[in-house]
């Protein structure tokens, strides 16, 4: 095949549950992708959720909102740019350049709604919850079914959300096309695989077990190469710029944050910043801007700028590697601004991710979290086993909202789908939300 034909399986707009997607020159199939994920209530729900700060009482500290629609203007220019050199080369009809930036924007605008709260400290207690409450091994669950707990990955609940949680009287759930879903997917396979797989794209997993048909009906729409058949496939090339927008952000942005929170002093800031933004940087407008938080803001621009250009270049050098799932890196791992982008992570690692409030904060998220996955699963596997129930798991089922329950608003009758179903159900809680929950039912707090 050549590549024309395989940009253009790569750019399916199939939606996922109904078919061809009848979008507009006004407003293509792409651009109703993005306005459906803003519309939706896990959409909204990111404001109060954790970007590296939970709970912050700044108002200027980022939340998963915030960096969400930052991620998804990177994104949309990144994809603009690559999408304009594809059509040159391969002379691609009836699209253009806005179309890739559609479909990564919409991506990005989604890539974090599958997060729980707490952060990546939620998914770390999510899992570590799971793994030691001995629930796993009261029932005959497959290897890939206790994978799915035993490792739970945002990044799978994220795609559950938008293909199945959100709309669920759809098929399809949001009903998203294909080409937005394979791009937002950045690791296209199960928790559990019998062979372990290299590269980026292998280290964690995009797709429960209940999602896998979902999942393998936009691998077939937009023609992913199988890396395990019918099981693992390769990256959409797409999915390389949602990274890197990602990344973009939460480093940089993460960057300014901690600047201005005063974990990292304006003066390293802005020497770490430069760096990256290079001769980009016009030395008398930057002399005339005596505010710190402004010289921060200049840069960072800056910077962001020479990223997009830097991985738009290591795109398009490698699009035969990429189409063909020969390259499964990092784009900005070889380009020249790697060293200054190391040293920023370094510092963030050092520095901003171990600052003692996220600690603080993200350590008691274990006791919130796991504390809310205990009552309601205790709860659930009781109303499930027939048994007499206790007026408490009564009033915790009567607290479950019945999307989170089975056919009747009784726990469903197939203990994975219940499990997951509370494992739903906790992880769409905001931050705030969870912490309220958990104090209330362990009667720190009463209801007013």
């Amino acid at each position: 095949m050549g590549k024309r034909k395989i940009w253009e399986k790569l750019l399916s707009s199939e939606r996922l549950g109904a078919g061809k997607a009848p979008g507009t020159a006004e407003r293509t199939a792409f651009q109703q992708d993005y306005d459906r994920i803003v519309f939706t209530s896990a959409f909204r729900r990111m404001k109060d959720k954790t970007q590296v700060f939970p709970l912050s009482k700044s108002d200027y500290v980022r939340t998963r909102l915030t960096h969400s629609l930052e991620v998804s203007c990177v994104g949309r220019s990144l994809g603009a740019v690559v999408g304009r050199e594809i059509i040159a080369r391969h002379g691609l009809q009836h699209v253009e350049s806005g179309d890739f930036g559609a479909i990564v924007a919409a991506a990005c605008l989604a890539h974090d709604i599958g997060n729980p709260p707490f952060g990546h400290a939620g998914e770390d207690a999510i899992r570590e919850w799971f793994r030691h409450s001995g629930l796993l091994d009261r029932h005959d669950f497959t290897p890939a079914q206790k994978a799915d707990f035993e490792r739970y990955e945002g990044n799978a609940q994220g795609f559950r959300i938008v293909s199945r949680l959100q709309s669920p009287a759809n098929p399809g759930g949001l009903q998203l096309s294909s080409a937005v879903l394979a791009t937002f997917t950045k690791y296209p396979r199960p928790s559990h695989l019998e062979t372990e797989l290299d590269g980026k794209s292998g280290k964690k997993f995009g797709f429960f077990q209940q999602d896998s048909d979902n999942f393998r009906q936009v691998a077939r729409s937009t023609g992913l190469i199988e890396r395990i058949p019918n099981a693992a496939w390769h990256r959409h090339p797409l999915a390389f710029l949602v990274e890197v927008a990602d990344d973009t952000c939460y480093l940089i942005v993460d960057l300014e944050d901690a600047a201005r929170l005063g974990f990292v002093p304006y003066k390293d800031a802005e020497c770490l910043l430069a760096d990256l933004a290079g001769n980009t940087i016009n030395a008398a407008r930057l002399h005339h801007l005596h505010d710190p938080k402004e010289r921060l803001e200049y840069l960072r621009a800056k910077a962001i700028g020479c990223l997009l250009e830097s991985a738009a270049a290591v795109f398009l050098e490698n699009e035969d590697a990429i189409l063909s799932g020969k390259f499964d890196d990092e784009l900005l791992e070889s380009s020249p601004i790697a060293h200054p982008l190391q040293a920023i992570l370094k510092l963030a690692k050092e520095t901003i991710y171990t600052a003692r409030p996220a600690l603080e904060i993200e350590t008691a998220g274990f006791e919130v979290l796991g504390a809310l996955l205990g009552l309601f699963t205790n709860a659930v596997e009781a109303g499930a086993g027939h048994a007499r129930l206790t007026t408490r798991e009564r009033m915790l089922l009567k607290l479950l909202p019945t999307q989170f329950l089975g056919h009747g608003g009784e726990p469903d009758s197939d203990p994975y789908i219940r499990l997951l179903q509370v494992a739903d159900f906790v992880a769409g809680m905001t931050d705030s939300y969870a912490v309220d929950m958990y104090r209330k039912l362990k009667g720190f707090d009463l209801p007013t």
